[in-house]
């Protein structure tokens, strides 16, 4: 293709013809690099890697300077498909955590389907076996103009994420899901994958060491390439025009979760195999970027080169173009490189032992061609030599410096009343779809399969498995982030969100022993909107160094895997800061863990954590007087990381039988939860005097200042004090367990709420369907 003596309106125009998503100043870049005019599956090539979404050229700069991606218990940080923190000196946990925004809003079912296939993908492919998976979605505003369309998306969504998960075979055990008219145009689908694997059977995704210069084959395995998904990443690296959506739907890959399942029982057959004889293979997920992502990664990441033949890779059709061969994203792919010796025995395994052809019209695995040292990337196809450059420069040719603007936030405190009688109030809260029941949602899931459920969806603040027959260890996963923060400050809905995510597995009896992060914002060309991408990063990492990692003084907690998506937003305007987090948190016993389920009457409550006049971005604010507000929750870093590690040594030391984190809804939806989480049949009196600084009784209530509720076991009341002022924590005894159904608060000598469960429930349960429906 001409770039070399045209003009740049003729350039563009080509490229634009070509359907090409490169800058003129990019495709200038790769002209001067190559000395000639690039060929079209070389621009093809380049505009696929050097997408936001493959090259994090937008990113990664912000991401090195402010993370923190090492700590004494990470075998493999960020670097590879899937980050890996140890268990104990034997089993390692691995965690991947991806977004699926774009494609979800064009094609709902399709497109979280696919985000689903994709993360699990990510995981089994570091040789790992795929334990458990949860989905953190934001829609729009089930009740705004666009109301339809939102609950088409929202349906879809949910739907495509447990018809997939169900038939995969893997649990869906986490999640959440927020509802804001910033997501009409732009539902956010973020997707985590866990998995189990032993230190010493870990598989790296790029070629082992001596690849090239002994010749390793590289063989292609599962579906046969066809058009789905060509020009995927460039699709998620662009904003959404209503336009633009027909187009779109081409570039959403089709998935087959019944070929995933046996190409994992295939791929368990082959670590098995060289497990046995020692052999060394990298093994890589064909997912954003196809053919040519893994391809050129896989070699780039060792120091090697690749010279591969398009012709031997199996198709679903032949009049495929090169760059569509090279590039679509067709689901259910893998990439391994080996040993020539090992390519029979691999190829035998899938072709024959899993008879792949006869599972799937056209799947197999094919050789398709070696591992070189001579740093090039070269594709032929029908003969002919299609692409000829630097695999350094294909993956790692491009960074931007982007300009930064803080954005201009004028908001305030809205002047309001207390109202007399906080019931009402409260029962508006549980109605809100950000807060009430997502029995909804997770009903749809089936959390029983592989049998390794301890704590489920709707339980507790995380959900907990016991993934290992045999072994006590649990692992517990939370995810967590709240848009509205983020519209008041990014910085703090960074800090925020890692914070609850830590809660959450705490509240449990687990330790957070790792962190992901998915990061979701509108077009990093904008200087305001690269601003609160740098704020969330800044303070998330700040939030992840402060608290520290247990038994580690002054040690960040990791983050070791996760997902920059750009451009999620429309001409209608971009979503709210949206930093979604994901914890992983260990406990050595699973029988320790706890949930927030009321169990005994007469046992004592206590709160942790003072309430302060924040209730900016709450919900009270929004739901019952529609205002943002101004005073966001900060995290004072001292006394969460005293809260988070109290609650989790009072649950190690069978202190605490309940409990639960104070977030969304304040210490208001935390006790109502708390009741109706179970049965329904114990209630709570709680008398709130001593719960902090000097508050109307609805700020006190409703307040989201970060803490826990904690049912103490009866008798244990003396020791969990002594505990708890150990960690330099107020005491706060609240109030009691109590045997009839009822939800009752006081505070200053007067009764300000007062429910029976019965009608709690039924504002807590009615929430989520009614916005779904």
């Amino acid at each position: 293709m001409q770039i070399i003596g045209l003009e740049d309106h003729e350039v563009e125009a080509g490229l634009r013809r070509a359907g090409l998503g490169l800058s003129v100043p990019e495709a200038r870049s790769i002209a001067e690099a190559l000395g000639r005019d690039p060929t079209v599956p070389e621009l093809f090539n380049y505009d696929t890697m050097w997408s936001e979404h493959c090259s994090y050229k937008s990113s990664r700069a912000t991401l090195n300077e402010f993370l923190h991606t090492e700590g004494p218990n990470v075998v493999q940080g960020p670097e590879e498909d899937a980050g890996i923190v140890a268990i104990d000196d034997e089993w390692c946990v691995v965690i991947a955590h991806e977004s699926h925004n774009h494609p979800s809003q064009i094609l709902p079912n399709e497109g979280a389907a696919t985000g689903i296939g994709g993360i699990v993908r990510d995981v089994n492919c570091m040789g790992a076996k795929v334990v458990a998976t949860a989905d953190p979605l934001r829609f729009g505003d089930p009740y705004g103009e666009d109301k339809n369309h939102v609950r088409w998306v929202a349906e879809g969504v949910v739907d495509g994420i447990w018809q997939y998960g169900n038939a995969l075979g893997v649990p869906i055990i986490a999640g959440d899901v927020v509802f804001d008219d910033s997501f009409d145009s732009n539902c956010l689908v973020n997707v985590v994958a866990v998995g189990v694997v032993k230190r010493g059977e870990i598989i790296k995704s790029r070629a082992p060491a001596g690849a090239g210069e002994k010749g390793y084959d590289v063989i292609v395995v599962g579906k046969p390439t066809d058009s789905s998904g060509f020009g995927g990443v460039t699709f998620a690296s662009e904003e959404l025009r209503e336009e633009d959506e027909e187009a779109n739907r081409g570039a959403i890959q089709i998935p087959d979760p019944f070929l995933k399942n046996v190409l994992f029982k295939a791929n368990e057959a082959l670590f098995q195999l060289t497990r046995e004889e020692g052999i060394v293979i990298g093994f890589k997920d064909l997912g954003g970027g196809g053919f040519t992502c893994a391809s050129s990664e896989m070699g780039a990441s060792a120091g090697y080169g690749m010279d591969l033949d398009l012709d031997l890779l199996h198709k679903a059709s032949e009049d495929l173009p090169p760059e569509v061969v090279a590039c679509a994203e067709t689901q259910e792919r893998f990439m391994l490189v080996c040993p020539p010796e090992l390519t029979p025995r691999a190829l035998k395994i899938y072709n024959e032992d899993w008879d792949l052809p006869n599972v799937y019209e056209g799947a197999r695995a094919s050789v398709v061609g070696k591992v070189t040292t001579d740093g090039r990337y070269i594709t032929r196809y029908r003969g002919i030599v299609t692409c000829d450059i630097s695999i350094e420069h294909l993956t790692r040719g491009i960074r931007y410096e982007r300009e930064e603007s803080p954005r201009v936030i004028d908001l305030k405190e809205p002047d309001i009343a207390a109202p007399e009688d906080l019931t009402e109030v409260l029962l508006k809260v549980l109605a809100s779809p950000n807060v009430s029941s997502r029995e909804h949602i997770y009903r749809y899931y089936d959390t029983e399969v592989q049998g390794n459920a301890v704590i489920r969806p709707g339980e507790a603040d995380a959900g907990l498995i016991a993934p290992v027959r045999g072994e006590k260890f649990g692992i517990a996963l939370s995810v967590d982030a709240n848009p509205f923060y983020g519209r008041i400050s990014p910085y703090w809905a960074g800090a925020t969100a890692v914070a609850e995510a830590m809660r959450n597995v705490a509240a449990v009896g687990a330790y957070p022993a790792t962190l992901t992060d998915c990061l979701n914002f509108g077009n990093p060309e904008k200087p305001e909107a690269f601003w609160e991408f740098r704020e969330c990063v800044r303070g998330l990492a700040d939030a992840a160094k402060a608290l520290w990692l247990k038994g580690y003084d002054d040690t960040p907690v990791p983050i070791v895997s996760g997902n920059v998506s750009f451009y999620n937003e429309s001409p209608d305007g971009s979503v709210d800061p949206s930093p979604i987090i994901a914890c992983v948190g260990l406990i050595d016993d699973v029988r320790d863990a706890v949930t927030m389920e009321l169990k005994n009457a007469g046992d004592s409550v206590y709160l942790i954590g003072p309430r302060f006049d924040e209730l900016g971005g709450s919900e009270y604010y929004r739901t019952v007087h529609g205002v943002t507000g101004k005073n966001v929750p900060i995290v004072r870093f001292e006394l969460e990381r005293s809260m988070i590690y109290a609650v989790i040594d009072s649950i190690a030391e069978k202190l605490v039988v309940a409990a639960h984190d104070i977030s969304n809804g304040g210490l208001g939806a935390t006790a109502a939860e708390m009741t109706l989480a179970g049965r329904a049949d114990l209630g709570l009196e709680l008398d709130l005097d001593a719960s902090g600084p000097d508050l109307s009784a609805d700020r006190l209530i409703f307040s989201e200042s970060s803490g826990f509720l904690l049912e103490c076991r009866k008798g244990a009341e003396e020791e969990l004090e002594e505990l708890l002022k150990g960690y330099g924590l107020d005491i706060m005894k609240i109030g009691k367990v109590v045997s009839s159904p009822e939800l009752v608060m006081t505070y200053r000598g007067r009764t300000v709420l007062s429910t029976d469960l019965t009608t709690a429930k039924k504002a807590w349960t009615a929430g989520l369907s009614e916005a779904m429906r």
